[in-house]
């Protein structure tokens, strides 16, 4: 009998083992399970993430880009005006500069328009009084033993010379170019356009002589463009209404005369 309860105490007592192992395993199966599912979640969030980057917001310069600016614009107002130094004068980067040349520019018509003072009278009138000065200074530094005035060197530079030559040059040169392309009968609209522009030219010259308008030209040379860069977000609206109210305009003059008037010989060989 003690060796039969020995036994049956013998194959009991594994049970307890095999437990402990399904257990192990239950848990090494929970953690896999687990595991895949926080790995698959990671994996989808890190898809989401993907997604939101590859989903970029549109860039304000595409939004830019679609905004209507008057004329065409596509750059700033000062790179418009060329960049540079005469660009940061126009549009007031430097203060004191801006002040100075508008300022001269008011003197000179001023003296030459209000005080109708002759360009060659004031030249010689203020070289007579420098000269003056200058030699009585002169001698009589000999009597009062001081040292004589340094009278400085001037010599125009070659460089600014040249390139404003060779500015003014390409811009004479593009006008010609313009005048032979009107007036060879390409383009009609242009024609209109620049008729229009001498017709309004003809009737400010004859109401201002060539210094005023000058002068109003530099004066406006000096306030809109830095006006419009301020409030360009309300004048471009304008703009645009006005640009497409005149393209309505010119579409039914086009349609009931321009279209009835004949075409030039080179708009005619480029249609054939």
């Amino acid at each position: 009998m003690a060796e039969e309860h020995k036994h049956e105490e013998s194959v009991i007592a594994p049970e307890p083992a095999v437990e402990v192992v399904e257990r192990e395993l239950d848990k090494i199966s929970e953690k896999i399970h687990h595991g895949g599912d926080s790995s698959s979640s990671s994996s989808s969030s890190d898809d989401e993430d993907e997604k939101k980057k590859t989903k970029k917001p549109s860039s304000p310069s595409s939004m830019k880009s679609k905004v209507y600016r008057l004329f065409g614009r596509e750059q700033p107002v000062h790179k418009v005006l060329g960049g540079g130094k005469p660009a940061d004068i126009f549009m007031w980067k430097n203060k004191k500069m801006s002040g100075g040349v508008l300022g001269g520019a008011t003197a000179a018509w001023v003296v030459f328009e209000l005080m109708e003072y002759h360009l060659l009278t004031l030249l010689c009138h203020v070289m007579i009084v420098v000269l003056a000065v200058l030699f009585l200074w002169s001698n009589a530094t000999m009597f009062i033993n001081k040292s004589p005035p340094k009278i400085p060197e001037v010599h125009i530079p070659e460089e600014p010379i040249l390139q404003l030559a060779s500015g003014l040059r390409i811009e004479i040169n593009r006008g010609f170019s313009t005048l032979r392309e009107i007036a060879s009968g390409r383009d009609l609209k242009k024609f209109l356009i620049a008729i229009a522009g001498l017709w309004v030219l003809s009737i400010l010259g004859g109401c201002f002589n060539f210094l005023t308008l000058a002068y109003i030209a530099l004066v406006l040379l000096f306030t809109v463009p830095l006006a419009y860069d301020k409030y360009e977000d309300k004048v471009d609206p304008l703009g645009e209404k006005a640009v497409i109210e005149l393209k309505k305009q010119y579409a039914v003059l086009d349609e009931k005369v321009l279209s009835k008037i004949p075409l030039g010989p080179l708009k005619n060989k480029k249609k054939d």
